[in-house]
């Protein structure tokens, strides 16, 4: 079993930043990554200027990590499903390793996608993954409308997680 959660989720608190409210942004109020829908659904009552990581750590264990199934997957590409898990939802980062590697796209992580996974990285190796996936996931932001607003921080997101993941192979 992996254990990279703590590493990972310190990476994605980096890019989310604190409490946001940007006109353009369609997550609208948000606080460390969390959206104010997210963390209301979630149960939460506190003012979103107010959270915490100990409000949040659960939320990002609970709905991202565990739905891209963090821990079953290689060191390193852990860190880049997980992060566009949380940036652009976890069916379409599911969808987009699915994709990669040959897995039907249903945009849920089980047993025939890790098999893949496996397979995908044994015969082209963790790093040349984590590189394909991340190309892939920048070309997502790339083609979106908000990309003009968005996109020098996006590029330097999916910048910095890969070399981070590269750094945790």
């Amino acid at each position: 079993m992996n254990t990279n959660w703590q590493k990972c989720l310190e990476t994605i608190l980096h890019h989310e930043g604190g409490y946001v409210n940007h006109p353009k942004d369609p997550g609208g109020e948000t606080n460390l990554g969390v959206t104010k829908r997210v963390y209301e659904e979630w149960g939460g009552t506190k003012n979103m200027k107010d959270l915490t990581v100990e409000d949040v750590s659960p939320i990002y264990k609970k709905n991202y990590w565990d739905r891209v199934k963090g821990d079953d997957l290689p060191a390193g590409l852990d860190l880049c499903v997980f992060d566009f898990g949380v940036n652009a939802g976890t069916g379409r980062a599911a969808k987009y390793l699915q994709n990669l590697v040959g897995a039907g796209a249903d945009g849920a992580i089980g047993p025939g996608t890790l098999a893949k996974v496996n397979a995908f990285v044994e015969a082209h190796g963790v790093e040349e993954t984590i590189k394909k996936y991340q190309k892939a996931r920048q070309g997502y932001y790339e083609s979106l409308s908000t990309f003009e607003t968005f996109g020098r921080g996006w590029t330097r997101r999916v910048t910095e997680t890969t070399k981070l993941a590269l750094q945790m192979v």
